[in-house]
């Protein structure tokens, strides 16, 4: 990629404070029992901060955890650094909110463990991203990697965001493609240099 320009030089870019998150209290990262998220990137018996066990007369109340919603997933993925600018996905508003929708919503599911779709509507800074394979790629293994085993998650790119968004949207929803392109090492260290800013 040496000698080639980026995709878009002036992208917008959103200062973290713009963006809609449940994780900052005071400006830093929440972790530890308060955090919704925290259950699921560190599990109870994991938890930096305490040992997940309370002894107070609201410990009904402290281990009932609230179903994980769009914020969550939003919190999960916004943090992923872009491939070719010195900003996160959230920043550049590549995630975006309203564009993560969960079917059906856990907080209507008849058991914990039914199956829940996460779909993530993905809008390219350019509308001929290069990069826009890698962008999804990165968002899909996050989510799998963080959520409980009963979330099947689907990445694409929003209609009409990008000039190929169908070719795209197939080689992210197929499998088979997606284990091939991770065997890649190339790719696979591009994918674990994004993620290394998830916090």
């Amino acid at each position: 990629m040496e000698g080639r320009g980026l995709d878009n030089a002036n992208p917008t870019i959103l200062s973290v404070s713009q963006l809609p998150s449940r994780r900052r209290k005071g400006g830093a990262v929440r972790r530890g029992p308060d955090s919704k998220c925290d259950s699921i990137v560190y599990p109870r018996q994991h938890w930096p901060y305490g040992s997940g066990v309370s002894s107070g007369e609201d410990d009904e109340e402290e281990d009932e955890e609230e179903p994980i919603d769009e914020q969550d997933i939003f919190d999960l993925i916004s943090t992923i650094s872009d491939p070719e600018h010195p900003h996160t996905l959230g920043q550049l508003s590549v995630v975006r909110l309203p564009d993560i929708h969960l079917s059906p919503s856990p907080a209507k599911l008849p058991s914990p463990d039914a199956l829940v779709t996460v779909r993530v509507d993905l809008t390219p800074t350019i509308n001929h991203c290069s990069l826009a394979t890698v962008i999804g790629l990165a968002v899909r293994c996050r989510l799998e990697q963080t959520l409980p085993p009963n979330y099947r998650v689907e990445v694409k790119m929003k209609e009409g965001s990008h000039a190929q968004d169908d070719q795209v949207n197939k080689q992210l929803g197929d499998k088979e493609r997606v284990a091939a392109a991770l065997e890649n090492d190339t790719l696979q260290r591009m994918v674990d240099k994004m993620l290394s800013t998830c916090v």
